[in-house]
């Protein structure tokens, strides 16, 4: 039993990035299919599937080819993923006080009264939040 279900996923995605695995099995909750959903709209997953007894989220990661001295190399998409919320310490903020991920190039994960949604969409629409996690 996983009490912070969004850890979870992002330490395994971490993990799994770290370690260059194509895909990565996530305990399927509305909240991990509705992020897996804003990582595959942002660019940083490829796909994601459920599995066939439905239990799990499969997510296909996304690696580009960078060129080295040695050769080609794959490198992650996703550089790093930073829970801000906690169960312990949970951080709201309103739509001028979201936070700005490397100048915007990462994202920030929100959970508005509309569902959940990139910081840039919540700023558009004037809606505030908890700030789940940051992607980069």
């Amino acid at each position: 039993m996983v009490t912070d279900t969004i850890s979870d996923m992002l330490t395994r995605i971490r993990n799994a990035s770290l370690s260059q695995n194509a895909t990565v099995l996530v305990p399927l909750t509305r909240m991990t299919q509705q992020i897996a959903q804003i990582l595959e709209k942002e660019g940083f997953i490829q796909t994601f599937q459920f599995s066939e007894d439905g239990r799990f989220l499969n997510l296909r990661l996304k690696y580009r080819s960078k060129e080295t001295v040695k050769g080609k190399r794959k490198e992650s998409c996703i550089t790093n993923l930073k829970r801000i919320s906690k169960p312990g310490l949970r951080i709201y903020a309103n739509h001028r006080e979201l936070p700005r991920i490397l100048g915007g190039a990462g994202i920030t994960i929100i959970s508005t009264p509309e569902g959940l949604m990139t910081d840039r969409e919540a700023r558009s629409l004037s809606l505030g939040g908890e700030v789940l996690c940051s992607v980069w």
